[in-house]
Protein backbone atom coordinates (compact mmCIF):
# COMPACT_ATOMS: atom_id res chain seq x y z
CA UNK A 1 0.00 0.00 0.00
CA UNK A 2 1.23 3.48 -0.85
CA UNK A 3 2.56 5.21 2.29
CA UNK A 4 0.26 8.20 1.84
CA UNK A 5 -2.77 5.91 1.68
CA UNK A 6 -1.47 3.85 4.62
CA UNK A 7 -1.05 6.96 6.78
CA UNK A 8 -4.52 8.25 5.97
CA UNK A 9 -6.07 4.83 6.63
CA UNK A 10 -4.33 4.71 10.01
CA UNK A 11 -5.57 8.20 10.81
CA UNK A 12 -9.15 7.24 9.92
CA UNK A 13 -8.92 4.14 12.10
CA UNK A 14 -7.78 6.30 15.01
CA UNK A 15 -10.86 8.48 14.73
CA UNK A 16 -13.18 5.52 14.33
CA UNK A 17 -11.63 3.50 17.14
CA UNK A 18 -11.80 6.41 19.60
CA UNK A 19 -15.52 6.84 18.93
CA UNK A 20 -16.14 3.07 18.90
CA UNK A 21 -14.54 2.28 22.25
CA UNK A 22 -16.00 5.28 24.04
CA UNK A 23 -19.42 4.40 22.63
CA UNK A 24 -19.05 0.86 23.97
CA UNK A 25 -18.01 2.20 27.37
CA UNK A 26 -21.01 4.50 27.62
CA UNK A 27 -23.43 1.84 26.38
CA UNK A 28 -22.54 -0.27 29.42
CA UNK A 29 -24.14 2.42 31.58
CA UNK A 30 -27.56 2.15 29.92
CA UNK A 31 -30.03 1.71 32.75
CA UNK A 32 -27.43 2.67 35.37
CA UNK A 33 -27.43 6.47 35.15
CA UNK A 34 -27.85 8.49 38.37
CA UNK A 35 -31.11 9.97 37.03
CA UNK A 36 -33.46 9.08 34.18
CA UNK A 37 -32.47 12.14 32.15
CA UNK A 38 -28.79 11.31 32.53
CA UNK A 39 -29.42 7.68 31.64
CA UNK A 40 -31.03 8.75 28.37
CA UNK A 41 -28.34 11.34 27.67
CA UNK A 42 -25.51 8.84 28.11
CA UNK A 43 -27.21 6.42 25.74
CA UNK A 44 -27.75 9.15 23.15
CA UNK A 45 -24.09 10.18 23.30
CA UNK A 46 -23.11 6.53 22.83
CA UNK A 47 -25.36 6.32 19.76
CA UNK A 48 -23.93 9.55 18.35
CA UNK A 49 -20.41 8.20 18.70
CA UNK A 50 -21.40 4.89 17.12
CA UNK A 51 -22.81 6.72 14.11
CA UNK A 52 -19.54 8.61 13.76
CA UNK A 53 -17.64 5.33 14.10
CA UNK A 54 -19.47 3.91 11.12
CA UNK A 55 -18.50 6.84 8.89
CA UNK A 56 -14.83 6.72 9.86
CA UNK A 57 -14.46 2.94 9.60
CA UNK A 58 -16.38 2.75 6.33
CA UNK A 59 -14.01 5.26 4.74
CA UNK A 60 -10.98 3.49 6.25
CA UNK A 61 -12.12 0.17 4.79
CA UNK A 62 -12.63 1.68 1.35
CA UNK A 63 -9.23 3.34 1.40
CA UNK A 64 -7.51 0.22 2.70
CA UNK A 65 -8.82 -1.83 -0.23
CA UNK A 66 -8.84 -5.19 1.56
CA UNK A 67 -12.57 -5.74 1.42
CA UNK A 68 -13.12 -5.01 5.10
CA UNK A 69 -16.21 -2.99 6.00
CA UNK A 70 -17.21 -1.29 9.23
CA UNK A 71 -18.27 -4.54 10.93
CA UNK A 72 -15.06 -6.39 10.11
CA UNK A 73 -12.94 -3.48 11.33
CA UNK A 74 -14.95 -3.13 14.52
CA UNK A 75 -15.36 -6.77 15.47
CA UNK A 76 -12.52 -8.73 13.90
CA UNK A 77 -9.41 -6.83 14.97
CA UNK A 78 -7.46 -7.71 18.09
CA UNK A 79 -6.44 -5.19 20.74
CA UNK A 80 -3.01 -4.46 19.26
CA UNK A 81 -4.66 -3.56 15.95
CA UNK A 82 -6.88 -0.86 17.43
CA UNK A 83 -5.68 2.74 17.32
CA UNK A 84 -7.74 4.43 20.04
CA UNK A 85 -6.20 6.72 22.64
CA UNK A 86 -5.75 5.26 26.10
CA UNK A 87 -8.23 7.65 27.72
CA UNK A 88 -11.30 6.11 26.09
CA UNK A 89 -10.51 2.64 27.41
CA UNK A 90 -10.20 3.73 31.04
CA UNK A 91 -12.90 2.22 33.30
CA UNK A 92 -16.25 3.91 33.81
CA UNK A 93 -15.64 3.96 37.58
CA UNK A 94 -17.97 6.25 39.50
CA UNK A 95 -19.98 8.96 37.75
CA UNK A 96 -17.26 11.55 38.26
CA UNK A 97 -14.76 9.25 36.53
CA UNK A 98 -17.16 8.74 33.62
CA UNK A 99 -17.86 12.44 33.16
CA UNK A 100 -14.29 13.70 33.56
CA UNK A 101 -13.17 11.15 30.98
CA UNK A 102 -15.99 12.34 28.74
CA UNK A 103 -15.15 16.01 29.29
CA UNK A 104 -11.49 15.58 28.39
CA UNK A 105 -12.43 13.64 25.26
CA UNK A 106 -15.25 15.97 24.27
CA UNK A 107 -13.05 19.05 24.53
CA UNK A 108 -10.36 17.56 22.29
CA UNK A 109 -12.97 16.05 19.98
CA UNK A 110 -14.78 19.34 19.46
CA UNK A 111 -11.70 21.30 18.47
CA UNK A 112 -10.45 18.44 16.29
CA UNK A 113 -13.75 18.18 14.40
CA UNK A 114 -13.78 21.95 14.00
CA UNK A 115 -10.35 21.71 12.40
CA UNK A 116 -11.29 18.73 10.25
CA UNK A 117 -14.19 20.62 8.69
CA UNK A 118 -11.45 22.49 6.81
CA UNK A 119 -9.64 19.32 5.71
CA UNK A 120 -8.41 19.14 2.13
CA UNK A 121 -9.82 15.61 2.05
CA UNK A 122 -13.44 16.28 1.11
CA UNK A 123 -14.70 13.02 2.63
CA UNK A 124 -13.07 13.77 5.99
CA UNK A 125 -14.42 17.33 5.92
CA UNK A 126 -17.89 15.93 5.22
CA UNK A 127 -17.72 13.50 8.16
CA UNK A 128 -16.55 16.31 10.44
CA UNK A 129 -19.39 18.55 9.25
CA UNK A 130 -21.92 15.81 10.00
CA UNK A 131 -20.39 15.21 13.44
CA UNK A 132 -19.83 18.76 14.68
CA UNK A 133 -23.41 19.43 15.81
CA UNK A 134 -23.43 16.28 17.96
CA UNK A 135 -19.94 16.93 19.28
CA UNK A 136 -20.88 20.51 20.21
CA UNK A 137 -23.75 19.16 22.31
CA UNK A 138 -21.47 16.57 23.92
CA UNK A 139 -19.00 19.28 24.96
CA UNK A 140 -21.67 21.57 26.38
CA UNK A 141 -23.29 18.74 28.32
CA UNK A 142 -20.12 17.30 29.85
CA UNK A 143 -18.84 20.78 30.75
CA UNK A 144 -22.11 21.65 32.49
CA UNK A 145 -21.98 18.44 34.51
CA UNK A 146 -18.37 19.02 35.56
CA UNK A 147 -19.42 22.44 36.90
CA UNK A 148 -22.42 20.99 38.73
CA UNK A 149 -20.37 18.19 40.33
CA UNK A 150 -17.30 20.26 41.09
CA UNK A 151 -19.27 23.11 42.63
CA UNK A 152 -21.76 20.80 44.31
CA UNK A 153 -21.56 18.93 47.60
CA UNK A 154 -18.23 18.31 49.36
CA UNK A 155 -18.39 14.66 48.29
CA UNK A 156 -19.17 15.40 44.63
CA UNK A 157 -16.36 17.99 44.60
CA UNK A 158 -13.87 15.53 46.10
CA UNK A 159 -14.81 12.73 43.70
CA UNK A 160 -14.62 15.04 40.70
CA UNK A 161 -11.26 16.45 41.73
CA UNK A 162 -9.92 12.93 42.23
CA UNK A 163 -11.10 11.96 38.74
CA UNK A 164 -9.60 15.15 37.25
CA UNK A 165 -6.23 14.29 38.78
CA UNK A 166 -6.28 10.56 37.97
CA UNK A 167 -7.28 10.93 34.31
CA UNK A 168 -5.15 13.96 33.50
CA UNK A 169 -2.15 11.85 32.47
CA UNK A 170 -4.27 10.33 29.69
CA UNK A 171 -5.37 13.68 28.27
CA UNK A 172 -2.07 14.53 26.60
CA UNK A 173 -1.81 11.60 24.20
CA UNK A 174 -4.39 13.18 21.92
CA UNK A 175 -1.94 16.00 21.23
CA UNK A 176 1.25 13.91 21.00
CA UNK A 177 1.62 13.72 17.24
CA UNK A 178 3.60 10.89 15.65
CA UNK A 179 4.64 10.36 12.02
CA UNK A 180 1.07 9.57 10.92
CA UNK A 181 -0.41 12.67 12.52
CA UNK A 182 2.37 14.87 11.17
CA UNK A 183 1.89 13.46 7.67
CA UNK A 184 -1.81 14.37 7.84
CA UNK A 185 -0.93 17.92 8.91
CA UNK A 186 1.57 18.27 6.06
CA UNK A 187 -1.04 17.10 3.55
CA UNK A 188 -3.64 19.55 4.85
CA UNK A 189 -5.84 16.71 6.06
CA UNK A 190 -5.70 17.44 9.80
CA UNK A 191 -5.08 20.45 12.06
CA UNK A 192 -1.75 20.92 13.85
CA UNK A 193 -1.38 19.86 17.48
CA UNK A 194 -0.31 23.18 18.99
CA UNK A 195 -3.51 25.20 18.37
CA UNK A 196 -5.64 22.21 19.40
CA UNK A 197 -3.72 21.88 22.66
CA UNK A 198 -3.97 25.61 23.36
CA UNK A 199 -7.74 25.62 22.75
CA UNK A 200 -8.14 22.49 24.91
CA UNK A 201 -6.25 23.98 27.85
CA UNK A 202 -8.11 27.28 27.64
CA UNK A 203 -11.52 25.61 27.64
CA UNK A 204 -10.67 23.10 30.38
CA UNK A 205 -9.17 25.84 32.55
CA UNK A 206 -12.32 27.95 32.23
CA UNK A 207 -14.65 25.09 33.14
CA UNK A 208 -12.48 24.02 36.09
CA UNK A 209 -12.39 27.57 37.43
CA UNK A 210 -16.18 27.72 37.32
CA UNK A 211 -16.37 24.28 38.93
CA UNK A 212 -13.92 25.30 41.72
CA UNK A 213 -11.60 22.49 40.64
CA UNK A 214 -7.81 22.69 40.68
CA UNK A 215 -6.27 22.52 37.21
CA UNK A 216 -3.50 19.90 36.95
CA UNK A 217 -0.11 20.95 35.62
CA UNK A 218 -0.20 20.82 31.78
CA UNK A 219 3.54 20.08 31.72
CA UNK A 220 3.41 16.75 33.58
CA UNK A 221 4.34 13.48 31.87
CA UNK A 222 1.57 11.96 29.78
CA UNK A 223 0.74 8.37 28.95
CA UNK A 224 1.00 7.32 25.31
CA UNK A 225 0.88 4.22 23.13
CA UNK A 226 -2.76 3.68 22.24
CA UNK A 227 -2.50 5.30 18.80
CA UNK A 228 0.17 2.76 17.84
CA UNK A 229 -1.54 -0.29 19.32
CA UNK A 230 -0.02 -0.40 22.83
CA UNK A 231 -2.99 -0.44 25.16
CA UNK A 232 -3.91 -0.85 28.80
CA UNK A 233 -5.28 -4.14 30.08
CA UNK A 234 -8.77 -2.64 30.05
CA UNK A 235 -9.13 -2.79 26.25
CA UNK A 236 -8.95 -6.58 26.18
CA UNK A 237 -11.95 -6.87 28.47
CA UNK A 238 -13.89 -4.29 26.44
CA UNK A 239 -13.26 -6.18 23.20
CA UNK A 240 -14.06 -9.56 24.75
CA UNK A 241 -17.54 -8.30 25.54
CA UNK A 242 -18.04 -6.21 22.41
CA UNK A 243 -16.79 -8.77 19.89
CA UNK A 244 -18.13 -11.98 21.41
CA UNK A 245 -21.13 -12.61 19.16
CA UNK A 246 -19.32 -11.88 15.91
CA UNK A 247 -16.42 -14.13 16.85
CA UNK A 248 -18.65 -16.90 18.21
CA UNK A 249 -20.89 -16.84 15.11
CA UNK A 250 -18.73 -15.52 12.25
CA UNK A 251 -20.68 -13.81 9.51
CA UNK A 252 -24.00 -14.15 11.32
CA UNK A 253 -26.73 -11.79 10.19
CA UNK A 254 -29.81 -10.62 12.07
Amino acid sequence: MDQTIADKTDYLLRQGDNALILSQQLSKLCGKGPALEEDMALTNVALDLLGQTRMWLTYAGELEGRGRGEDQLAYLRDAHELRCCLIVEQPNGNYADTMVRQFYFDTWHYFLMLGLTKSLDARIAEIAEKSIKEVTYHLRRSGDLIVRMGDGTPESHARTQAAVNALWMYSGEMFLYDAVDKAMVEQGVAPAAEPLRAAFLEHVSGIFAEATLAMPDPAVWMQRGGKTGRHSEHLGYILAEMQFLQRAYPGAEW
